[in-house]
């Protein structure tokens, strides 16, 4: 039978949150009403989510952000919660929990904070450090998959035999192609440009390097496809590619998509890969600059282009994915900090995007990644052993709640040169932990 669920008034937030946590997390088929004499008759399981429990039914202490449909400056309660942390503590012995896991829910996987007023790094994104999970030193744990677990358990206690579903572990590796080749197939002006740039610099290695592999004399230390390919085939790898498509500028360097080498490079990858958009630096918040890349790689691969990732993680709440859904975007994996790893929005599932500022769940699915291979080089500084302890960690704490553990690589890391050297068998060692049983 399906739990009913009783609640003061329904409304948008609150359907799209039961619904995550409830059917979505622990599998749970439900109604909601209400009528307390419906309530009261009800033979099946039940619990109510209100503000005073007025039976013995399993009560939830609910606080007012569900209920709400302005976008108003929080700034939500933080306690101890079994050697956890959790928002939105309520004052109530009757309740389930000491805090509304439904409210704190919402505002972590909704982005709540990101819609209010902060300040933004120097690329305009919000920035890690000023998330209430980094300071709540959080931002490693899938809480709202840890927090949906242990209400299943306390529901199952009042109904013994209420099925919880079990989920899976997933790993999903994902790769970026910000540069397919580091001097190959980047035409005349460029090639003679960068050439003289080395010389004028007194870099004659570099000078040399390039010559030689533009020859043919030598493999380009960014075309490490093969290898991607026999990894997957040796591993029984299911990755995801996300293309740069946008013309020259300072921040997307790619090969031009009218290079026929980087079309063939495509094509190869899309017959053994999922293939998805890398909308451009300089298409940020600009639809038709997306619409035009996405219409470039759909004619290279002759098929329709469904998913996507933010070049440099530009994302913009809520303008980026109201963008990704007027042009039929259906999935989107560019949830995760730049900055910091960990689960931006406190889960390791795909969710759905829920649009705040229109207040009404969309058919956009988000898949938040959990840790990027620059994050640990560029940002965090860490060497490949420092780096493989941080994402083991992470790879553990999603397999204890079976989440989704998505990996977000580059190319040009796997050459194993210059500054990625050692970060070839670290992500190796990455791919047999995250594989591990």
């Amino acid at each position: 039978m399906d739990m009913l669920i009783l609640v003061p008034k329904t409304t948008n937030r609150l359907h799209y949150i039961f619904d995550l946590i409830l059917k979505d997390l622990l599998g749970i088929s439900f109604k909601l009403t209400t009528d307390n004499e419906t309530f009261a008759s009800y033979d099946g399981p039940k619990m109510h989510y209100g503000t005073n429990r007025f039976w013995d039914e399993p009560f939830q202490k609910a606080t007012s952000l569900l209920f709400e449909h302005d976008i108003t400056d929080k700034d939500p309660k933080i306690i101890d919660y079994q050697n956890l942390k959790a928002l939105f503590p309520v004052y109530n012995d009757k309740s389930m929990l000491p805090f509304d896991l439904f409210a704190a829910s919402f505002y972590l996987v909704t982005r709540y904070e990101e819609y209010l007023p902060h300040i933004n790094d120097k690329h305009n994104r919000f920035q890690a450090e000023d998330s209430i999970l980094f300071k709540m030193n959080m931002l490693e744990k899938p809480l709202v998959n840890i927090w949906a677990i242990d209400f299943g358990n306390k529901l199952q206690e009042f109904y013994p035999n209420l099925k919880i579903k079990k989920h899976n572990y997933e790993f999903i590796p994902t790769y970026d192609v910000d540069a397919a080749w580091a001097y190959k197939n980047k035409g005349i002006f460029r090639t003679v440009a960068a050439s003289l740039r080395d010389f004028f610099n007194l870099d004659f290695v570099e000078w040399k390097r390039r010559r030689r592999v533009i020859l043919g004399l030598e493999e380009d230390p960014f075309d490490t496809f093969d290898l991607q390919i026999q990894l997957q085939k040796e591993l029984n790898l299911h990755p995801l590619y996300f293309i740069l498509c946008g013309e020259y500028d300072m921040n997307d360097k790619n090969i031009s998509l009218r290079n026929d080498h980087f079309q063939d490079l495509i094509k190869r990858l899309g017959d053994y890969a999922r293939v998805g958009i890398h909308p451009s630096y300089s298409s940020y918040l600009n639809k038709e600059k997306v619409r035009n890349e996405l219409t470039r790689l759909s004619q290279v691969l002759n098929r329709e282009i469904t998913m996507s990732r933010q070049h440099f993680l530009r994302l913009n709440m809520p303008l980026t994915y109201q963008i990704l859904i007027d042009l039929d975007i259906t999935d989107d994996y560019t949830m995760g900090y730049p900055s910091q790893t960990g689960f931006r929005a406190g889960i390791a599932d795909t969710f759905p995007f829920f649009d705040l500022e229109h207040d009404n769940v969309t058919s956009l699915n988000i898949h938040p990644f959990a840790v990027m291979d620059g994050t640990l080089r560029d940002y965090l500084d860490l060497n490949p052993e420092e780096s493989y302890a941080r994402v083991a960690k992470l790879i553990q704490e999603v397999k204890d709640v079976n989440g989704k553990f998505i990996l977000l690589w580059h190319n040009e890391t796997l050459s194993d040169e210059k500054r990625w050297k050692g970060w070839l068998e670290l992500y190796r060692k990455i791919l047999d932990c995250a594989l591990a049983k």
